[in-house]
């Protein structure tokens, strides 16, 4: 009977994705559940970074110069997601909750802003009976900052509230899995929302915007329901003096060279996502490639991606130092970027998908291991577990969106140049700016490689179990 008991606990284990991830204190029904913020974010993040960005260019014939200007507003405020964990860390109230205020607060800062936002869209395109003018301009800013808030809101308190609740034992499992929950939010999202503005008109813009809204509601009330004890704070402890953000920063960044992590996370996103709105526009322009084949260039770096967080997977169970694995992953980037730029002069498209399955492997196993070192970072004194998440959040969403706006204008910058004949004739082709772009991510890979040094242990982790992440915990 015992057998069959453990026979039964194993297999459920290994068929149920994160099922190990359950701890006492956060049974995996509740898990499951808390894991739902992390949809309405992804949602959010396509309709920012990727439907309006098309449909106000395309549909509205609004000037690319004002859509990058709205895109950059939610990345401009990402570095405030460390105080905005610090806050929830510290954060005081009658009946003792610290997250679910903020989860409630970043909820309705989103919803409001997604609620506005294609009436503030239809205004600065001029479709409505006000003419497009600084009003239209401030509307829509306002929405964009609206969501982006709130996304940063709900993310940071989310997050810090399942590592609160998590045990030790699984505290890495629990955020991984709300990480897997976000690349599966952008990924339904993306599909359902393309699908529903195939037919494109300015009131199913406003039906799926504003249904997008009541849908992010409805999934985070759902997701912070029950999720954090009521727990009363007496006057007296209420009243008590509260922590300051610069000491707890200074708590914070003098254990195991904090800052240094926060820069190496910077620098390897930066590295990693300048190519992001560059491969496809590279394989048909430079290569020939059709629409259906680049489209293929998605599925590679997944695939590449997933093999990366199984290696992870397996060396960190093993207990491999995570400061090492990043190291490897920054190494599987430099070769795939390299093969990337030698596959337009040998004309080799089998290059070129590889390079890009490299670029998913090297991404996923730099992301999962210093996701790993920033959730292993003890916090002491004032600082608490929102002020960490919050930190490693903004470094990762500052670098990426940078990452991005450097990568296009660099390409244009530099075949603007090379197309009148500054740089020779040898250089006069559109495959040199996007060759600049890679070997200029080739370089940042180098430079955070030189960042990363000194963390790197001289010997694997030997003291207490090993991270076990189990390749079962990233589904695709």
């Amino acid at each position: 009977m015992i057998v069959g008991k453990d026979f039964i606990k194993n297999l459920t284990a290994k068929a149920l994705p994160f099922a190990d991830a359950a701890s006492e204190g956060l049974p995996l029904s509740q898990l499951l559940r808390l894991a739902l913020f992390q949809i309405s974010v992804g949602m959010a993040g396509v309709m920012l970074l990727g439907t309006l960005n098309r449909v106000m260019i395309v549909e509205l014939s609004v000037s690319a110069s004002i859509v990058a200007g709205m895109i950059a507003i939610p990345v401009l405020i990402a570095p405030f997601r460390a105080i905005l964990g610090f806050q929830s860390d510290n954060y005081r109230s009658a009946i003792g909750w610290k997250r679910v205020p903020y989860l409630w607060f970043g909820t309705m800062w989103q919803f409001g802003g997604l609620a506005i936002m294609p009436m503030a869209l239809l205004v600065l395109a001029g479709d409505s009976a006000i003419e497009a003018s600084e009003f239209g301009q401030l509307a829509a800013a306002v929405a964009f900052l609206l969501t982006g808030l709130g996304m940063h809101m709900t993310q940071t308190a989310g997050l810090a509230l399942a590592a609160d609740r998590a045990s030790e034992e699984t505290r890495t499992k629990v955020v991984s899995l709300l990480y897997v929950m976000y690349l599966l939010g952008i990924a339904f999202s993306a599909l359902i929302i393309g699908t529903l503005l195939s037919n494109y008109s300015a009131l199913r813009l406003v039906q799926v915007v504003q249904g997008a809204a009541v849908m992010t509601l409805l999934l985070n009330v759902i997701a912070l329901w029950k999720q954090e004890k009521v727990s009363p704070m007496t006057k007296e402890e209420r009243s008590a003096p509260r922590p300051i953000f610069f000491t707890a920063w200074a708590d914070f960044s003098r254990e195991n060279d904090v800052v240094r992590l926060v820069i190496v996370v910077f620098l390897g996103t930066l590295a990693f996502n300048m190519q992001d709105v560059l491969l496809e526009p590279y394989g048909g322009e430079i290569l020939g490639l059709s629409v259906s084949a680049t489209t293929l260039l998605t599925a590679m770096w997944a695939s590449g991606a997933l093999v990366g967080l199984g290696f992870a997977a397996r060396w960190l169970s093993q207990g491999y130092d995570p400061y090492r694995l990043c190291g490897r992953g920054l190494l599987f980037g430099i070769i795939a970027f390299t093969a990337v730029i030698f596959s337009a002069p040998l004309g080799s498209p089998v290059m070129f998908f590889a390079g890009a399955g490299l670029i998913g492997l090297g991404s996923g196993l730099f992301a999962v291991c210093t996701l790993t070192a920033a959730m292993t970072v003890p916090v002491t004194g004032a600082a608490g577990r929102g002020l960490a998440l919050g930190v490693w959040g903004a470094a990762q969403a500052t670098g990426a969106g940078i990452s991005i706006f450097i990568g296009g204008t660099v390409r244009d910058l530099v075949n603007h140049v090379a197309g009148n004949g500054m740089l020779g004739e040898a250089l006069a082709t559109p495959a040199t700016g996007y060759s600049v772009v890679y070997t200029a991510e080739i370089g940042l890979l180098f430079i955070t490689l030189i960042a990363l040094g000194p963390l790197v242990r001289t010997q694997a982790i030997t003291s207490g179990t090993p991270v076990k992440l189990q390749l079962a915990e990233f589904p695709t």
